[in-house]
């Protein structure tokens, strides 16, 4: 559903401009209701239509609680889930608090990842890039799931 790389400017009021490419698609799946969350592994946001993330929500909140990682995760990603709309100008309001733990700033990157979007900070995002370019450079080891896997 979402795929490729979009440079996008956050305003001063820290509203971003969804592509024009994937607005008619938000509208048709969500009326333009999305979730952000933080990334536990990245500092970077995810952003999903509002079914999609109900169905994580869900499976997340079946997790036994007990556990001290389940707990975390439980506390992280649904602790920091905003509703955010979709404007009739096609832009979302990011959280400050979710802008803050991202280090967003005017410049970032928005990424297709299916069925979700990430929100980086742009120079973040290219170093990022850039790393993991290196490290797939220097690896030799490819998982057996990716040898099968033709591009």
């Amino acid at each position: 559903m979402f795929r490729g790389v979009n440079a996008i400017n956050l305003d001063a009021k820290g509203r971003m401009a969804i592509p024009t490419r994937y607005r008619e698609v938000l509208k048709d799946c969500c009326a333009g209701s999305l979730v952000a969350t933080i990334d536990t592994d990245e500092l970077c946001l995810l952003i999903y239509p509002l079914d999609e993330w109900e169905a994580i929500q869900a499976k997340i909140e079946a997790l036994p609680s007990f556990h001290p990682m389940t707990r975390r995760i439980q506390r992280l990603l649904i602790g920091h889930a905003t509703d955010v709309d979709m404007d009739t100008n096609g832009r979302v309001l990011v959280p400050p608090l979710l802008r803050d733990y991202a280090g967003l700033e005017k410049r970032c990157i928005l990424l297709g990842q299916g069925k979700k979007f990430e929100l980086w900070d742009e120079n973040r995002w290219s170093q990022r890039r850039d790393d993991y370019l290196q490290e797939a450079s220097k690896s030799g080891e490819i998982p057996v799931e990716l040898q099968s896997l033709s591009l």
